[in-house]
């Protein structure tokens, strides 16, 4: 707000020479202008090359979960997004802006590189099944190279399962029966929408966590999926532990396997207990959840 700058070229320089990025929620209200996200958290993703989302949904306690039927409560599933094209781009405009004659277009891009990358890391990351989302018979050219790119790369993993889904039969597969997915593949928008209701499955999105990654390069960016709440700032309500888990998922990206094993099993020790936030079914605050997360790790 001081300088107009989303993030100054000194700090882009340090970001630049990063193994790994733990990432804050951003956003105030009198900034009310889509470029300041485009210019944070956008830029990091497209100028870094961080083309895959991971965004992890796994269930830690049952009482957390909106589905009645206890058999199908046991989620632990991978949804792997394709994180630098689509429709988030930014490609198309407004045309007669402000008038009854407006048309808006958006453009949603798609590369043959891109797309093969991100199938690739997918059945790099399952144990057992690849399920990959799209809606290709409405969006035939985008979903056209998906699917060609989906038969490829699936011949290639002959040992891994594989499905296709629309994305309204993988919505409505995923609150009917969780517990059959172990990786989903999609593009950048209904990644961002299923990752969503995937974390509503597991407790909300208090406590889901993503990381943004580029295989190649090795450099990460981990950050929680809620976003930001101004309305709340300051007032000690809010979950801390989908930012604990974006640091697990951060220690592991760099080779500490033990470490983060042990941060995710005092986050769920922690929820067990009912040691969280009223969001989860506790009574603490932000620091006083944190801190019992924290002194399981220390015991």
């Amino acid at each position: 707000m001081r300088t107009g700058e989303p993030i100054p070229a000194q700090v882009w320089s340090d970001l630049e020479k990063a193994d790994a990025i733990l990432f804050g929620a951003v956003g105030d209200p009198r900034l009310d202008d889509a470029a300041y996200l485009a210019g944070v958290l956008l830029r990091l993703r497209f100028e870094l090359d961080l083309y895959v989302n991971l965004r992890p949904a796994k269930l830690f306690d049952d009482r957390l979960s909106p589905l009645r039927r206890e058999d199908r409560r046991k989620m632990d599933l991978l949804i792997v997004r394709e994180n630098t094209e689509g429709l988030y781009v930014g490609m198309g405009g407004r045309f007669k802006k402000g008038t009854e004659h407006e048309v808006a277009i958006q453009e949603d891009l798609n590369t043959y590189a891109g797309v093969t990358r991100t199938l690739e890391y997918a059945f790099g990351a399952a144990n057992r099944e690849v399920v990959m989302v799209d809606k290709s018979n409405a969006m035939t050219h985008a979903g056209g190279l998906w699917q060609q790119q989906w038969k490829a790369v699936s011949k290639k993993h002959p040992k891994v399962k594989t499905r296709h889904l629309y994305v309204d039969a993988a919505a409505m597969q995923l609150v009917r029966d969780p517990t059959q997915f172990d990786v989903i593949v999609t593009g950048n928008l209904f990644g961002d929408i299923l990752s969503d209701l995937t974390a509503e499955l597991i407790g909300g999105m208090g406590i889901a966590p993503s990381g943004n990654v580029n295989p190649e390069t090795k450099r990460g960016l981990f950050e929680p999926v809620h976003g930001t709440a101004p309305d709340i700032a300051g007032r000690g309500v809010v979950n801390p532990i989908g930012a604990i888990l974006s640091a697990s998922m951060m220690v592991r990206h760099l080779g500490h396997t033990e470490m983060a094993t042990a941060i995710e099993g005092a986050v769920e020790s922690a929820i067990r207990a009912g040691e969280c936030t009223r969001d989860v079914g506790g009574s603490l605050s932000t620091s006083e959840c944190g801190d019992a997360v924290a002194k399981r790790l220390r015991d």
